[in-house]
């Protein structure tokens, strides 16, 4: 199996700046609800962040991801035992029906079929089992001010991400039943510094270490425009211009989205 590249290179200082938050794992922990004895999945675990502390809320856990440079810094961080092994959301080569749960944190605009990815999911769970999903939708992505200095990088990010309508259509056709459909917002303690982690601290975005494990500056964004936009985000910095901007795309449709979806259990006579 390849990785693609996108992998591998955010990979190489990943765990600088994407540590996991508090907040975010604590939400999974509460959605997933693992039992002491069940079986649970984190699939495009990355260096394994959020798989370290599912695994000490319950049960036995794997984390699975195409990127062998992902795991091998997953597999030399200390923390509870996890089985690390490579593999892909489409095609994970284990029994049918041998999870109670799965995780999927940040990693569904990256696989190449999300259809038959939610059909793999549902295979492997057991009647009552639970997938935790953790994205952001084209929708919200709308109200990301980062558009305003990025356009083309905000383009490509959101090309890639599904909307709303078409994850919910991908679940309900793999036999999926959503039961929580949680919008977050960014938050401005938030420790994890994914995309939208400088929606109220911008400066966050000046800093080359951040951006390089955001996949939309280190692999979607060309290199001019990422100067423009960071010079007109730091004058507008200075000015105060920043806070006008940003008052602009304000929504209340959240930034990301948690969903919790169940498989079928069967009647009882």
């Amino acid at each position: 199996m390849t990785a693609p590249p996108l992998y591998d290179r955010i990979g190489q200082t990943y765990n600088s700046t994407r540590r996991a938050d508090p907040y975010l794992a604590s939400r999974l922990v509460a959605l997933v609800d693992p039992r002491p004895n069940g079986q649970y999945l984190d699939i495009g675990c990355g260096t394994g962040n959020y798989t370290r502390i599912l695994a000490t809320a319950g049960g036995s856990w794997m984390g699975m991801d195409p990127s062998s440079t992902m795991l091998e810094a997953a597999r030399s961080t200390p923390g509870p035992p996890v089985q690390w092994r490579e593999g892909e959301a489409a095609a994970t080569g284990l029994p049918d029906q041998s999870l109670d749960g799965i995780t999927a944190f940040l990693t569904i605009h990256h696989w190449p079929d999300r259809a038959a990815a939610f059909r793999e999911l549902r295979r492997i769970l057991r009647p009552g089992g639970r997938l935790v999903i953790f994205s952001s939708t084209r929708d919200q992505m709308e109200g990301y001010w980062l558009r305003h200095y990025f356009p083309e990088m905000m383009r490509a990010s959101m090309d890639q991400m599904p909307d709303r309508a078409s994850i919910l259509q991908a679940l309900r056709g793999a036999g999926l039943d959503v039961v929580v459909e949680e919008p977050y917002a960014v938050r401005p303690d938030q420790e994890d510094h994914f995309l939208y982690c400088g929606k109220d601290r911008p400066g966050l975005y000046l800093d080359p270490l951040i951006r390089r494990g955001i996949s939309s500056f280190s692999v979607l964004a060309h290199p001019n425009e990422v100067e423009r936009g960071l010079t007109a985000l730091a004058a507008d910095m200075d000015t105060g211009r920043i806070d006008e901007v940003i008052a602009a795309y304000a929504h209340d449709g959240g930034d990301y989205l948690f969903l919790a979806c169940t498989t079928p259990q069967p009647d009882r006579p």
